[in-house]
């Protein structure tokens, strides 16, 4: 929700730009996107240029860095200088390769230089499109960085019901029939990146097809294997909930492996 009512407010400022031009004010021009992998940073600016109707231009900071680190300053360049002709948005991903701490002794005078590059680039970003920077390491960006973006967006990882809303749009019809399960699925995930959940559920998905396995005995058998991991006090609340949703113990038994 808190991540919602951030993009959401970013695409109604786009709405209302004649009027906040006459006050002297410009809708958001920068953001920085601060989580955990996973989560949905990524997803997030594909939306955002979806809903923006603006090309998504992608650079990923990591990939790009050179041991001539002059020629990384020089690529760099000619990318903030073409995204700010083009009215897009432009995503600078692992933000943190570059943004590091200006009194890093460990990083060269160069890389110093590109982080003040970067800050002069948000600073002056038109708003024709929108910069986002993104990172999963907020700890190591330079101070002034923080104060440089007009908005910080924090994606934290998924609560169980969101999870478990995750799982319902992956399984489609299906999860009519399982709601019990995919409930207690989605407790035993939280903690989990939305990333990490579409993996295990979509790699369920694609086992069922191959081997010719009912779906339902493909999440009996992933929550077998989670619970493994599980401390007991904890497989008791688990259990204590499907039995009170009309699961037979003996099921329960034999999914949480409790007596």
């Amino acid at each position: 929700e808190s991540v919602n009512k951030e993009l959401t407010s970013v695409i109604e400022e786009r709405k209302f730009e004649n009027d906040l031009m006459e006050l002297g004010l410009s809708p958001t021009r920068s953001i920085l996107f601060v989580g955990p992998p996973g989560v949905g940073k990524t997803l997030a600016a594909r939306w955002l240029s979806y809903q923006l109707a603006r090309p998504l231009l992608t650079l990923d900071l990591a990939a790009v860095m050179s041991s001539f680190l002059g020629k990384t300053g020089n690529n760099i360049r000619a990318v903030l200088n073409y995204a700010q002709k083009t009215p897009s948005v432009l995503l600078l991903d692992e933000f943190d390769a570059i943004a590091k701490k200006r009194n890093d002794d460990s990083e060269v005078g160069e890389l110093k230089r590109l982080v003040t590059v970067l800050l002069q680039a948000v600073d002056d970003w038109p708003s024709s499109g929108i910069l986002i920077a993104a990172t999963n390491h907020p700890e190591l960006l330079d101070p002034a960085v923080w104060r440089r973006f007009e908005r910080v967006v924090r994606f934290p990882n998924p609560s169980s019901k969101e999870i478990e809303y995750a799982i319902k749009s992956l399984l489609g019809e299906f999860s009519k029939h399982e709601e019990t399960l995919i409930e207690v699925l989605s407790i035993i995930l939280e903690g989990n990146s939305f990333a990490d959940v579409v993996r295990r559920i979509n790699n369920i998905r694609r086992d069922s097809v191959v081997q010719k396995k009912p779906l339902e005995t493909l999440m009996e058998e992933l929550l077998i294997g989670l619970c493994k991991n599980i401390a007991r006090d904890r497989k008791l609340i688990i259990a204590l909930r499907l039995v009170a949703n009309g699961m037979s113990q003996r099921r329960v038994s034999h999914l949480i492996g409790i007596s």
